[in-house]
């Protein structure tokens, strides 16, 4: 499987988190939840980390089974709504978004 991710590197404007968060739950969810041949959709917002210097208070994360798929997905229409309705979390945010794709294994506790 492949996982391609979108991560905001940076900090969200202050007193503008709660603005930040609802428009990506209610405007982007949708979207990217449309895009084709997608098996998973996670977003994860920080909560805690080791190294102040590099926020990360978003990364969403799209699943995927082929290389084909996400060419695919980032071709479509719903990639283009996307990148639009986007522009206002960037005017929100002081930071970069970049994306990475990642090859995942999944790998399960063990019994106890």
């Amino acid at each position: 499987m492949l996982i391609r991710c979108a991560f905001f590197r940076g900090k969200i404007i202050q007193g503008k988190e709660s603005i930040f968060h609802q428009h990506w739950q209610k405007n982007l969810v949708p979207l990217w939840n449309a895009f084709p041949n997608l098996l998973e959709l996670r977003v994860m917002t920080e909560v805690e980390s080791d190294d102040q210097d590099n926020c990360f208070p978003l990364v969403m994360a799209m699943k995927f089974s082929s290389h084909e798929h996400i060419k695919e997905a980032l071709e479509s229409s719903t990639r283009w709504k996307s990148k639009q309705e986007s522009k206002t979390l960037f005017e929100l945010f002081n930071g970069i978004v970049f994306h990475t794709v990642f090859d995942s294994c999944q790998f399960d506790p063990f019994s106890k």
